[in-house]
């Protein structure tokens, strides 16, 4: 049988577009500034002319193949500023990785994270490993889930804590852990813990806490068997984001598909896509 093959927007978005992309870039606003960043699969030309992408606030030069880089500041900006989606508010930052703080086109997960949250009307625990920033753990938080939220980077979470009072969330029950993600639902295990629900977005490579490295095709196995022995009898969902691994959505898929028979439910896999303003075209961002 083959597996089903979907294409997911985040087509929501107030205070985030894609405005072009071409030759190697995207031009990108968050809020009220602009920004050029490097998108080696965006092959074909820009839409837009030459002087819309003069006109960005800032540039991303890359000075390697992979995230490193300076920025280049056509004019003085704020450290952070504030943005929102729907009743979601939080900190953008342009990072010297060249990320802004959030993923934007991951906003159809929260969503659909929220969705199933909501829907299940009975309580409801969540478990994000690799949580970055917080929008997934404070969208499923502000559904009605008590959350767990896992980073090795002890500055992530302080920026997800910040965003949490952003959002007017700081009663709501979220535990905030800065350690490997592994070696934590390891101990989950062993404590007899169990989740509603599992949301998942492993980087490519990393260092965690005492300089454990983490690598995908190594560790993301062991990974997810750890993670179906935290599920609960009747768990609500498992998302899985992957980006830049030479993998395609149907791994991912197969990955899944043995370690949750028996659950009932239905299995997707597919990509994050971004729709540019300019001329319409779809830009891949994760699987």
């Amino acid at each position: 049988m083959k597996p089903p093959f979907v294409f997911l927007t985040a087509d929501d978005w107030q205070d985030y577009a894609l405005l072009d992309s071409g030759d190697g870039h995207k031009l990108e606003r968050f809020g009220p500034y602009t920004f050029v960043r490097s998108e080696p699969r965006a092959m074909w030309h820009p839409a837009l002319p030459a002087r819309a992408w003069d006109a960005a606030d800032a540039v991303f030069q890359l000075t390697g193949e992979e995230s490193g880089g300076n920025w280049n500041f056509q004019r003085k900006l704020p450290v952070t500023w504030t943005l929102q989606y729907k009743r979601l508010r939080f900190e953008a930052q342009a990072t010297a990785s060249r990320h802004m703080g959030f993923f934007p086109e991951q906003a159809v997960h929260w969503d659909w994270i929220a969705g199933q949250i909501r829907s299940a009307r009975r309580p409801v625990r969540v478990l994000n490993l690799f949580g970055y920033t917080g929008l997934a753990t404070l969208a499923a938080a502000q559904a009605g889930a008590e959350v767990t939220h896992v980073d090795a980077a002890k500055r992530a979470i302080t920026q997800a804590r910040r965003n949490q009072d952003l959002s007017g969330l700081a009663e709501r029950p979220i535990r905030w852990i800065a350690e490997d993600a592994l070696k934590y639902i390891q101990r989950e295990v062993r404590r007899g813990s169990r989740y509603e629900g599992v949301i998942l977005d492993p980087p490519k490579f990393g260092r965690g806490a005492g300089g454990k490295v983490w690598e995908f095709f190594e560790h993301f196995p062991e990974l997810l068997d750890t993670c179906r022995c935290l599920l609960s009898p009747e768990p609500l969902f498992v998302v899985i984001t992957a980006y830049a691994v030479q993998a395609s959505a149907l791994y991912l898929h197969h990955a899944l598909e043995g370690r949750l028979s028996g659950l009932g439910g239905d299995l997707t896999a597919g990509e994050l896509i971004t729709v540019e303003q300019s001329a319409g075209r779809w830009l891949s961002q994760a699987i």
